[in-house]
């Protein structure tokens, strides 16, 4: 079994470069879902944040309330790292789960990690390789602004906060260019697709 990691900075494509990935025959694993389930009431993480942050982070419903969560941790590097240290091991031990989950159902399978914080998180030891999708600054606030009907100097805000595309480029051992349109994202990745599973073009299709 093969072990993909994907990543990507914001609006990098990283999203639908998984999509892609997924409708041809990859296993996708997104450790941004794996982090709402963290939170969920029950859960350790869920016991730690509480204890940590405090009962009122607990909305009405009974959970997690995110954005009072992220106002106790935005723009404060030491709350955030008290989160991340709750909150990655228990992605991890998930993701590590359902690697498992998989390989003992189809050893041959390619699985794909999709995690915006692969790199930071430190989780370079669970995957074979590792894909970034690369997509220059500029390009990545406008199309974010875009997608999410936000100012462009917001989305820049949020770019300040990640690592940069050139370091996450660095570290790659495949880097998928997303500076073109949607189908030149998709035909490198077929390449990369076809090269992973030792497959023809005719049999990719």
């Amino acid at each position: 079994m093969t072990v993909i990691g994907l990543t990507g900075g914001i609006a990098s494509g990283k999203s639908t470069a998984a999509e892609h990935l997924e409708k041809l025959g990859a296993y996708v694993i997104d450790a941004d879902l794996l982090g709402h389930r963290v939170y969920e009431p029950g859960t350790v993480a869920f016991a730690e944040v509480v204890d940590t942050f405090g009962r009122d982070v607990v909305g009405a419903d009974g959970n997690i309330d995110r954005k009072i969560l992220g106002g106790k941790v935005f723009g404060q590097p030491q709350n955030l790292e008290k989160l991340t240290n709750i909150v990655w091991p228990e992605i991890r031990r998930m993701a590590e789960a359902e690697i498992e989950t998989v390989h003992e159902a189809g050893p041959a399978r390619v699985v794909v990690l999709e995690a915006a914080v692969l790199f930071e998180a430190g989780w370079e030891d669970m995957v074979e390789e590792i894909w970034v999708v690369s997509l220059d600054r500029d390009s990545a606030a406008r199309r974010a602004g875009a997608r999410d009907g936000v100012d462009e100097s917001a989305v820049q805000k949020r770019l300040d906060a990640q690592m940069t595309n050139e370091e996450r480029v660095t570290r790659a051992d495949v880097v998928i260019d997303n500076s073109g349109s949607e189908a030149d994202l998709l035909a490198q990745l077929d390449v990369r697709w076809r090269h992973i599973n030792c497959l023809t073009p005719e049999e990719v299709s």
